[in-house]
C-alpha cells in the first residue's frame, strides 16, 4: 500500500505557522536577488545544514507591473470570440454526447453561440472602463533585497558555510 492517500500524507510535516507571523531568527546572509537567496539555502542543504531553521525574507516589497501590450477594440473582441469558442464548442460536444441522433447541429449551435456571448461580454467589461485602462499588463511582486535568517542555535554556523559560498565564488 502506498502512503499516498493515507491520512499521514496530507498532515502537516513541518510547523510552519497557519496565520501570517513575522519571521523569527537572526541574520546569516543578505542577497540582491530571489535567485541568489535561493542558491544560498541550497548550498545549505548540501552541507547537511538544519534548513527547517530558515527563512528567506524579501525586504521592501514592491509590486511591478509590467505593460505588455495596448488594447484595442478589436484585441478585446478577437479575444472574447476565441474565449467563447473554447466554451461554446465545450458545451456543444457535452450536448452532443448526451444527445442520441443530434449530429453536428449541438456542436455548431454551441460554437456559434459561444463566440457571439464571449463578444458580448468581453465587449461590455471593456466598455464599463471607458478608456481607462487601454493596455495589458502583468504584476509581479519583488522586493529589493531577500535576507536569510536563521534560528539563533545554528546562526553562527549557518553565516560560516555561507561565507565559505562567497569566498568560492560559485556561480550558476
Amino acid at each position: 500500500m502506498t502512503h499516498a492517500f493515507s491520512r499521514t500524507a496530507f498532515s502537516p510535516t513541518s510547523q510552519a505557522p497557519q496565520l501570517p507571523t513575522m519571521p523569527t531568527g537572526w541574520p546569516i546572509g543578505s542577497y540582491d536577488s530571489y535567485e541568489e537567496a535561493q542558491r544560498a539555502v541550497d548550498h545549505l542543504a548540501d552541507k547537511d545544514f538544519p534548513v527547517q531553521e530558515v527563512t528567506i525574507v524579501g525586504v521592501e516589497p514592491l509590486l511591478v507591473e509590467r505593460v505588455a501590450a495596448r488594447l484595442t477594440w478589436g484585441k478585446v473582441l478577437s479575444s472574447g470570440a476565441m474565449s467563447g469558442a473554447w466554451f461554446g464548442l465545450f458545451v456543444g460536444l457535452l450536448l452532443s454526447f448526451f444527445t442520441p441522433g443530434a449530429g453536428l447541429a449541438p456542436i455548431v449551435i454551441g460554437l456559434v453561440s459561444g463566440v457571439v456571448f464571449g463578444m458580448a461580454f468581453a465587449a461590455a467589461g471593456y466598455a464599463a472602463t471607458r478608456g481607462r485602462r487601454d493596455f495589458v499588463s502583468h504584476s509581479q511582486l519583488v522586493a529589493r533585497r531577500y535576507d536569510v535568517l536563521c534560528q539563533p542555535r545554528n546562526a553562527e554556523n549557518g553565516r560560516n558555510l555561507l561565507a565559505q559560498l562567497a569566498m568560492s565564488g560559485q556561480r550558476w
